[in-house]
């Protein structure tokens, strides 16, 4: 028989930990047909609430479900990252637990891997339920992402996704510290075949992720895969260079010609101000990338586990 990892990554989600186990386990009898064992691995990402009292009842039910308690909160990646390493099944798949990556769709996710694909990943083909603004943005990013890296990320794509066990080791040979698990996905490349579904809710409980939250997350997805902000602050600066230049030039000619005394000192301010801002944004982008250097450099772990069971 063929081992089955299922990696839940929760976050203060006492309210959808027994739900989502339910929900899994309708698939019962697609399993047992296909030879195939579960092995249910709840990470804990440091909840404040009942969550690691509800894994623990279903512990003390079903010796297949598993937990991984953090010592505090270190982030959804740092959970998805602690599941691949915990886990032991010949595939994997990365679920969250809020039932937005609905459990029916594993047999057909299966199916794919028959077919011959290292990875089954799913996306959404809408955002129903959604803010605006935020699915907005997120359009945006996905579209700014295919131009300036050369990593697949696919719009709507999401973090439920079956894998094998070779593509599962070879992301977790990627021990960086700052991670873009959706980045990492497309740069280790294997055969992904997409299935497309339309946006579920969230079954109980409020979202975790803000509009801030993610806004940095996808700065963290800009820097971690792609140059692109380094060469355009490069680009701005020898533009702005050349502007200069050519300004100067015409401040000596116009005196030379016209006798024009050198005047206007709120245009001068403008552009005292102008070229000071670009000078700080091009410095803060090189800030980004050093300051993700120095926390690789120390080498801290991912994780730190206070539970295990």
């Amino acid at each position: 028989m063929s081992l089955l990892s299922v990696i839940v990554p929760c976050y203060n989600e006492e309210d959808s930990v027994a739900l989502f186990y339910q929900e899994l386990m309708k698939n019962d009898s697609f399993f047992r047909q296909n030879e195939i064992e579960v092995e249910l691995l709840y990470i804990d990402d440091g909840s404040g609430d009942g969550t690691v009292t509800e894994v623990k009842k279903l512990i003390a039910e079903d010796e297949r479900v598993h937990l991984v308690s953090f010592s505090r909160n270190f982030g959804k990646e740092a959970a998805m990252f602690a599941g691949l390493e915990k886990a032991r099944g010949d595939y994997v798949v990365i679920m969250d637990v809020d039932l937005q990556d609905p459990p029916s769709l594993l047999p057909e996710m299966f199916a794919g891997i028959k077919e011959g694909y290292d990875s089954v990943a799913t996306r959404r083909v809408s955002r129903k339920g959604e803010p605006p603004i935020r699915s907005f943005f997120a359009r945006r990013f996905y579209r700014l992402m295919k131009k300036i890296s050369k990593t697949e990320m696919m719009d709507g794509a999401r973090d439920y996704r079956l894998m094998t066990r070779q593509m599962v080791d070879a992301i977790l040979s990627m021990r960086e510290y700052n991670r873009f698990t959706k980045g990492i996905f497309g740069w280790v490349g294997f055969r992904t075949k997409w299935l497309e579904y339309e946006n579920v809710e969230r079954a109980r409980g409020e979202t975790k992720w803000s509009f801030w939250k993610l806004l940095m997350y996808s700065f963290d997805g800009i820097i971690a895969f792609s140059t692109a902000p380094l060469m355009i602050s490069s680009v701005m600066g020898v533009v702005m260079c050349l502007v200069a230049f050519l300004m100067i030039i015409f401040i000596i000619v116009r005196k030379l010609i016209f006798g024009d005394p050198v005047s206007g000192w709120p245009s001068m301010v403008c552009i005292i101000l102008l070229t000071s801002g670009i000078n700080f944004f091009c410095t803060g982008i090189v800030g980004q990338y050093l300051a993700r250097t120095y926390l690789e450099v120390k080498n801290r772990p991912i994780y730190l586990v206070k539970e295990e069971i």
